[in-house]
């Protein structure tokens, strides 16, 4: 009997994943542990196993398909096996470009909690309608033949036309109006730039000209393809929505102190030339943590009745990606020395890049580090994770006019700010825990201590 392929649970929370690309295709021979497709979750990208050898007899959902966790996806058993009932698959939805695939999921002998006849529904996904100018199917108008082949070729959008015919279709003599009511006769394109505008659906009556006389060039294409709304990534449409909720329902305020690291940045330095690469991210990751033990309200969470402390540290280090923001988290920070954080973060850091984060890696911080210090930032500020009731923003260091011992120096400045959910925590808390943060990170006597 045929075997399910079942769409897997790579998290917790995680409730539907994303297939955006197939390795194999039906008729396929496959062995245990052969990738089968990537999926695209609402942390990272992951390329799916195979418990099962076989044949790949049925593919039910295809790429761009959005199912929930446990679903039969596809088949694999003996050619000539009788697949059993199962839904229809999911119509794909229009999908970023998938990201680099990371970390492996391996499809484990799940059978469904029902019968295969009665396996876990597929939903459909949302199907986003562009609101662009671009050419709408003629199955959703009421347009002859005539009508629709002089539109193609014109390259225009046919929806805005008044429809004189039976029942409102619209006929050829309508979109002649059309046109001469717009001027198109007047429009003046290069044939390359026509021939690219119908390939990528475009309406020409929408488009500026920017050429001699105002003649539509291939850049002015380029220009409006650039412009089209492009379907937000499984990623970025989480990251939307959690942050978009975060921001809505807490009531955020900030707080900023600048820090004087020309001691540490020099001490840094000299660690550098005996090979200790440390970075400013480690000393701030350390400091952090030191904080939060002092201040146990900082890692705190709250669901606006009751307020829980974390015992334990989970540093999230927030890591910009070109999908998209992800959160690595160093587990258990309070219990590691500062080598320990620095070689623990950079291998979650190196294993972000690479696109090979769990889950879990990626889940369960009690406070959030967003660093901007690489990108010439003066100031910023964050909005605070869910579930968290702070996050810190760190901006560059850079040298300033400072006065100090009533001295006016050159200094290497760095501020911070601290996001803090109101519920839990007041100004003073937010403010002694960024003041105290400022003295340990300037204060090189420690570090020295801890190096």
């Amino acid at each position: 009997m045929p075997s399910p392929i079942a769409m897997p649970k790579p998290g917790q929370f995680t409730e539907e994943c994303t297939i955006v690309k197939w390795l194999k295709k039906e008729g396929d021979a496959v062995a245990k542990g052969d990738i089968l497709f990537e999926i695209e979750t609402d942390k990272a990208n992951m390329e799916v196993e195979s418990f099962f050898e076989g044949t790949l007899l049925k593919i039910l959902t295809p790429e761009g398909g959005t199912v929930p966790v446990q679903a039969v996806v596809a088949w694999v058993g003996q050619p000539g096996e009788a697949i059993p009932a199962t839904p229809p698959a999911a119509t794909p939805k229009p999908a970023a470009a998938p990201a680099v695939s990371g970390q492996k999921t391996e499809v484990r002998s799940q059978k469904p909690a029902v019968s295969a006849s009665q396996a876990a529904p597929v939903s459909a996904p949302v199907l986003q309608h562009s609101s662009t100018p671009a050419l709408q199917s003629s199955r959703r108008l009421r347009i002859s033949p005539r009508a629709k082949a002089l539109a193609e070729r014109s390259v225009i959008n046919p929806a805005p036309i008044r429809g004189t015919g039976p029942g409102g279709r619209i006929v050829e003599k309508d979109v002649l109006a059309y046109l001469e009511s717009k001027g198109y006769a007047q429009l003046k394109i290069t044939p390359t730039a026509k021939e690219m505008a119908a390939a990528e659906k475009l309406d020409l009556l929408t488009i500026r000209g920017t050429g001699e006389a105002g003649k539509i060039t291939v850049d002015d294409i380029k220009r409006a393809v650039a412009e089209k709304p492009k379907a937000m990534s499984k990623m970025r449409q989480v990251i939307a929505q959690r942050l978009t909720q975060s921001f809505s329902s807490t009531p955020h305020f900030f707080v900023t102190v600048s820090v004087d690291m020309t001691d540490l940045v020099a001490y840094r330095a000299t660690l550098k030339a005996k090979n200790l690469p440390y970075s400013v991210t480690d000393f701030i990751a350390m400091a952090v943590t030191l904080c939060l033990k002092e201040f146990p309200a900082v890692n705190s969470s709250t669901d606006g009745k009751s307020i829980w402390w974390h015992s334990k540290v989970n540093l999230g280090l927030a890591v910009s990606l070109e999908s998209g923001l992800v959160v690595p988290v160093v587990r258990d920070a309070d219990d590691l020395t500062l080598q320990e954080l620095h070689d623990t973060s950079a291998a979650l850091f190196e294993k972000a890049r690479n696109g090979k984060l769990l889950p879990d890696e990626m889940s369960g911080s009690t406070f959030t580090i967003s660093n901007m210090g690489m990108l010439n930032v003066e100031n910023f500020t964050a909005i605070i994770n869910p579930g968290e009731a702070a996050i810190l923003a760190v901006s560059s260091t850079t040298k300033q006019a400072v006065v100090k011992n009533d001295q006016i120096v050159v200094r290497q400045m760095m501020k911070i700010t601290l996001s803090s959910d109101h519920q839990v925590i007041d100004g003073a808390l937010a403010a002694q825990f960024v003041n105290a943060l400022k003295a340990k990170l300037e204060d090189v006597t420690l570090w020295k201590k801890l190096v």
